[in-house]
């Protein structure tokens, strides 16, 4: 069963599971994101901790491209042809960093430490 649905999902294999990440790709390349980007810190705290662990370099491109997009989008205007060109949407910088957050807070709960962050209301 799990390989079914895997095999749904995958855009090599299904051809609706391509063309929505080609849209998807057209869509992020118009604005200059990454798919990566997309991810919100305030949903989930593991997309936070996992931020907070990268490099301040990688963070400030992240936050360049999220103004950007909310500039351009707020003038109703796409990115230049030729710097559409440029962008790469599916190239990862987080999922690496936030695998090894959830393995460490899945070891956590296994070994009954107490969890590294917890949501507060403010």
């Amino acid at each position: 069963m799990a390989s079914f649905l895997q095999s749904l999902i995958d855009p090599r294999k299904n051809w609706l599971a391509k063309q929505h990440m080609k849209t998807l790709s057209s869509r992020l390349r118009r604005y200059g994101l990454r798919y990566d980007d997309l991810y919100d810190p305030y949903y989930e705290l593991d997309i936070k901790e996992a931020l907070n662990r990268l490099p301040r370099e990688i963070v400030d491109a992240r936050n360049q491209r999220l103004k950007r997009a909310m500039d351009l989008s707020m003038k109703h205007e796409y990115l230049p042809e030729d710097l559409q060109a440029m962008q790469t949407p599916f190239r990862s910088y987080l999922q690496e960093m936030l695998t090894l957050v959830k393995k460490e807070r899945a070891e956590r709960e296994a070994l009954g430490a107490l969890p590294l962050y917890q949501r507060t209301i403010p």
